[in-house]
């Protein structure tokens, strides 16, 4: 597991730029140190990372991830999630720990997103009776992005989207002036106006207290 973890940074050590890494840097309004790797460069580079053959086991994937966590430069945190990615097949009960762990530390829209959106949407396939009990523990724990991950986890759910959890949730935030709440209720809105325009048309003309952020976003594509 070490070597796997410190043959990947010292492979990002070596394609390093610090020019990039402060345009980066600034664009995550300096939140995170950066090695200076653009996304499509970082990928290929980690390819070989990926490939089944080099994958470790499950649970030291889940070791590394941690550890990879706990470094400052961004890349790896990236890595880290991509690499779970990787075993969303062998989903696990206690995974979601893991997530929200991931998800309060570390914290920025980058990584939640794709946290939300890929690894808490899919365990929720598989483990359909957990989202009331993990939801409302998110909701009520004032956390932000924990908050957002309950509204946009079901970005890719389509016509299995539970729209009752979904309008609990966003009811429960309603009135909030956090940016990153009120764009989340926008995009799981607008998102399922794929889906269902009129059940979002009719939501969104039903609850006049949206911010208009939100109200904005909801609407775009109807």
């Amino acid at each position: 597991m070490q070597n796997y973890s410190n043959e990947l940074i010292q492979l990002y050590q070596e394609h390093a730029n610090t020019s990039l890494a402060t345009k980066q840097e600034q664009y995550m309004k300096n939140r995170f140190v950066f090695f200076g790797i653009s996304s499509p460069d970082r990928k290929k580079l980690q390819r070989p990372f990926l490939l089944n053959e080099y994958l470790p086991t499950k649970n030291a994937a889940e070791t590394i991830t941690k550890e990879l966590w706990k470094k400052p430069q961004r890349e790896l945190h990236y890595f880290a999630i991509e690499l779970l990615y990787k075993y969303q097949k062998q989903v696990e009960l206690d995974d979601i720990h893991l997530y929200e762990h991931l998800i309060t530390q570390n914290s920025w829209w980058d990584s939640v997103d794709a946290i939300a959106s890929n690894l808490v949407g899919n365990y929720f396939t598989y483990f359909p009776e957990r989202q009331d009990e993990v939801t409302e523990k998110w909701m009520d724990s004032g956390n932000i992005w924990l908050q957002r991950t309950c509204l946009i986890y079901q970005l890719k759910y389509k016509e299995n989207t539970n729209t009752m959890l979904l309008a609990n949730n966003i009811e429960t935030l309603l009135g909030s002036k956090e940016f990153f709440i009120n764009k989340a209720i926008g995009w799981a809105l607008r998102q399922y106006s794929r889906t269902a325009p009129i059940w979002v048309a009719d939501f969104v003309e039903n609850h006049p207290d949206l911010a208009n952020l939100s109200r904005r976003e909801a609407l775009r594509l109807i």
